[in-house]
C-alpha cells in the first residue's frame, strides 16, 4: 500500500483535501494498534496489516479494513473508491457515521468489560489441570507429522508453544510432547527460514516445509526461539540445539546490537526493493564465492539447483538432511564435512557482505530488549558462558539508565538517536521483568533482582486491574483512548498478562510475598477463563499454569563467593531444566546485597561455612545438602517428581 497508494500523487491529493492522514508505528504505539485492530475484527471478522481505519475527529472509528489496492480489482474495493464514497457520505450525513462510531465503541467497551471481569467469575487460585491436558490434546491434533509445526502454511515459529510442550513433557512424563518439539525445532532449522549463511531466523515460513520465509528478521522471534532451543538442549543434551542458540546470539551480537549494548528491533525483508535479494544465490554466485569443486559439494548439501527454489534463485537449506546424515550419504567423515561446511559458510558470508544490506530498524524497544536479555541470560546458565550474561547485563544497564524518566523512574518504551519516549506498556514492564529475573539467576548479582522488584512495584501500581484482576495494556497515566484494553491472547508475542502471571508467581516464591502470590493467581484466573475457549492460543499462560500446579519450587545456594564447591553446585543447577523453579544465590557476608531484599534467607545459612543447597516447594524445605553428589540426586529427583 505504501508504494501503490501512499506515495501516489492522486491518492495523496484526495487524502490531503478531505482527511487528516495519520500513520501509526504499531511497534511504538501498540495500544493504538490493538484498539483499532479490534475495530477491524469487529467490522470484518478478520484482521491484519496494513490496517486502515477511518475515524471521526473525536477518534470514533466507523470503517476499517486491511489491504486496499488503489482502485477496485479482483472484487476488492480500492482505497480511492473508499475515500471518495466516505467523503460523500460525510458531506451528506456525518451524523450517521458519528452514530455508527458510537455504537461500535459501545459494543467494544461491553466486550472489554466482560473480558476484564473474568477474575471475578473464576475466583482466585490455581485453575484445574484439565486445561493443560486439553491444550496438549489440541496441539497433538494440529501437529504436522511430516514437517513439524502446527497447522498449514503460513507457519509461524510461536516458540512459546514449544516451551509449553517441553514443560508439559517433563511434568507429565509425556515423551510425545517432547517428540513434537524436537521435530519442529529441527525442521525450522533445516529449512530456509533459518539463515544458514549469517544465522538467525526469519519472521515466518510461507510454505508448510519451512523452506521459503518472509525474510524479515525480528529481534523478538530470535529471542524466543533461542530460549526454546536452549530448553530443548537442557532436556535432551543434544548439542545441535545449543549450537543453534549460540548462532542466534552470534547474529544478534554482530548485526543487531548498538555500540552501547542495546538491541535493535528488526531487519527488513527487502533490499534494493526486492524481497529476499540479499539472502538468495544462483549456482554461478556460489561458484564465484567458493570455486567450482566446492560449489558442487555445497549445492548438493544445501539444495542449490539450476532452476532455483525461490523465483529462479536459491535459498540455502538442509531439507535434504542434517550434516551427519549428508556425510553418511556422501561417504564422508561427519567431522570433516562439518569443517568444510563452516569454511563454505565463511566464504559465502564474506561474499554476501558485499551486497546492499536490508534496512535495519535501529530503534530500541524496551519489551523486545527484555526478551533478548532473558534469552542471553538463559544461555549463560544453560551453556555456562558468562559472556552471554555480560551482553545481557549491558543491555539491561542501557534500558535502566536511558529508558527511565529521571524524575520518577517511569519506564519508557522506545529509544532512538538519543531520544527516549513514550510511557512504557505492560509488555515493556513484564518482558523486562523476565529478563532481569533470568539475569539475576545467571549472575547471582543482587542489583538485577533489586531492579526486578522495583519494576514489579511499577507494574502493580500502573497497570493492575484491582477489580477484575489481571493487567491493562496501558498504565493509568498513559494517553486516554476510547477503550483501555486488556490483552490476554498469546500471539506472535506472549501477552503481558501471561508473562505477568508467570513472573509474579516466581517472584512470590523468591520473596515469600503472599500479595504477589495472590496477584499471580488472580491474573491466572482471568487468563484461564479466556484460555478455556482455545487453550493453544495461550501458551505462555499455560507455562504459568504449570508452574502454579507444580507448587512454588525454589533452590537456594548459600556459601562464600570464592568457594569453588558453591560455584560447582551453581553450575549444576543453572544447567538443569527447571522451568518452574526459582534460583537464589546467598553469598555469605553479603548483608547489604541479597539479605536486604530477601531477609528470610537468614534462615538458610552456609552450614559450617561450606557450600549448602536448600530445595523448597510450597514454602516447605527439605533438609539442606552440602555435597555435589547430593545436589545431582536432588536435581534428578526434582525431574522425576515433575
Amino acid at each position: 500500500m505504501e508504494r501503490e497508494s501512499f506515495e501516489d500523487q492522486e491518492v495523496a491529493q484526495l487524502l490531503n483535501d478531505n482527511y487528516v492522514a495519520i500513520k501509526v508505528d504499531r511497534e511504538e504505539r501498540p495500544d493504538i494498534d490493538a484498539l483499532y485492530m479490534s475495530v477491524c475484527q469487529a467490522l470484518t471478522w478478520s484482521g491484519g496489516w496494513p490496517l486502515t481505519v477511518l475515524l471521526t475527529p473525536e477518534k470514533k472509528p466507523f470503517y476499517a479494513g486491511t489491504y486496499f489496492p488503489k482502485r477496485q480489482m479482483f472484487g476488492r474495493i480500492g482505497l480511492m473508491d473508499v475515500l471518495e464514497q466516505i467523503h460523500r457520505k460525510w458531506e451528506q450525513d456525518c451524523e450517521a457515521l458519528d452514530q455508527l462510531g458510537d455504537e461500535l465503541l459501545a459494543d467494544l467497551q461491553s466486550l472489554d468489560r466482560k473480558n476484564s471481569g473474568r477474575a471475578g467469575e473464576g475466583g482466585a487460585g490455581v485453575p484445574g489441570e484439565e486445561l493443560l491436558h486439553e491444550a496438549y490434546a489440541l496441539y497433538r491434533r494440529q501437529f504436522d507429522e511430516e514437517y513439524g509445526g502446527f497447522g498449514n502454511a503460513p507457519k509461524f515459529p510461536s516458540p512459546h508453544n514449544l516451551s509449553f510442550l517441553l514443560a508439559y513433557s517433563q511434568m507429565y512424563n509425556q515423551p510425545e510432547a517432547l517428540r513434537m518439539v524436537e521435530k519442529t525445532l529441527e525442521s525450522m532449522y533445516r529449512g530456509g527460514m533459518y539463515d544458514h549463511v549469517g544465522y538467525g531466523f526469519s519472521r515466518y515460513s510461507t510454505d508448510r516445509e519451512w523452506l521459503v520465509p518472509h525474510f524479515e528478521k525480528m529481534l523478538y522471534d530470535n529471542a524466543l526461539l533461542a530460549i526454546a532451543y536452549l530448553e530443548a538442549y537442557q532436556i535432551t543434551g543434544k548439542l545441535l540445539y545449543a549450537e543453534i542458540a549460540e548462532q542466534i546470539f552470534t547474529y544478534v551480537q554482530r548485526d543487531m546490537t548498538s555500540p552501547e549494548g542495546a538491541f535493535y528491533s528488526a531487519e527488513d525483508a527487502d533490499s534494493e526493493g526486492v524481497e529476499g535479494k540479499f539472502y538468495v544465490f544462483s549456482r554461478e554466485e556460489i561458484e564465484e564465492a567458493l570455486g567450482l569443486e566446492d560449489m558442487h559439494s555445497y549445492c548438493h548439501v544445501y539444495g542449490i539447483t539450476p532452476e532455483g527454489n525461490f523465483e529462479g534463485a536459491n535459498i540455502p537449506n538442509l531439507l535434504q538432511g542434517l550434516p551427519d546424515d549428508m556425510a553418511e550419504r556422501m561417504g564422508m567423515n561427519p567431522l570433516g564435512l562439518r569443517t568444510r561446511m563452516e569454511e563454505w559458510r565463511e566464504k559465502l558470508f564474506a561474499y554476501r557482505e558485499q551486497r546492499i544490506h536490508p534496512s535495519k530498524d535501529d530503534k530500541v524497544l524496551t519489551a523486545w530488549n527484555g526478551l533478548m536479555i532473558a534469552a542471553l541470560a538463559k544461555g549463560a546458565k544453560a551453556l555456562q558462558k558468562p559472556e552471554y550474561a555480560g551482553a545481557a547485563a549491558a543491555a539491561a544497564d542501557f534500558i535502566w539508565h536511558k529508558l527511565r524518566r529521571r524524575e520518577d523512574g517511569r519506564l519508557l518504551a522506545r529509544y532512538r538517536d538519543g531520544d527516549a519516549a513514550i510511557p512504557a506498556y505492560l509488555d515493556d514492564y513484564t518482558f523486562l521483568l523476565w529478563g532481569l529475573t533470568e539475569l539475576y539467576e545467571a549472575t547471582g548479582q543482587a542489583v538485577h533482582l533489586e531492579r526486578a522488584l522495583t519494576l514489579k512495584d511499577g507494574l502493580l501500581e500502573l497497570f493492575a486491574d484491582r477489580e477484575g484482576g489481571g493487567f491493562f495494556f496501558t498504565g493509568h497515566d498513559g494517553e486516554e483512548l476510547p477503550i483501555r484494553s486488556k490483552e490476554l491472547y498469546d500471539g506472535a508475542l506472549p501477552s503481558g498478562n501471561s508473562v505477568a502471571a508467570k513472573l509474579l508467581w516466581k517472584l512470590s516464591v523468591m520473596t515469600q510475598d503472599v500479595e504477589l502470590k495472590t496477584a499471580a493467581e488472580r491474573t491466572a484466573a482471568v487468563m484461564a477463563t479466556a484460555a478455556s475457549e482455545y487453550p493453544p492460543g495461550y501458551a505462555m499462560y499455560l507455562q504459568a499454569h504449570l508452574a502454579m500446579a507444580s507448587g512454588g519450587r525454589e533452590w537456594v545456594l548459600s556459601g562464600k563467593r570464592d568457594d569453588s564447591a558453591l560455584h560447582g553446585m551453581l553450575a549444576q543447577v543453572q544447567q538443569a531444566y527447571l522451568p518452574d523453579a526459582a534460583l537464589i544465590v546467598h553469598w555469605e557476608g553479603d548483608a547489604e546485597g541479597i539479605l536486604r531484599l530477601l531477609p528470610h534467607l537468614a534462615d538458610k545459612p552456609a552450614i559450617n561455612g561450606g557450600a549448602t543447597a536448600y530445595v523448597c516447594r510450597n514454602f516447605a524445605c527439605r533438609a539442606p545438602v552440602t555435597s555435589m553428589e547430593a545436589v545431582r540426586e536432588l536435581l534428578a529427583s526434582s525431574s522425576r517428581e515433575a
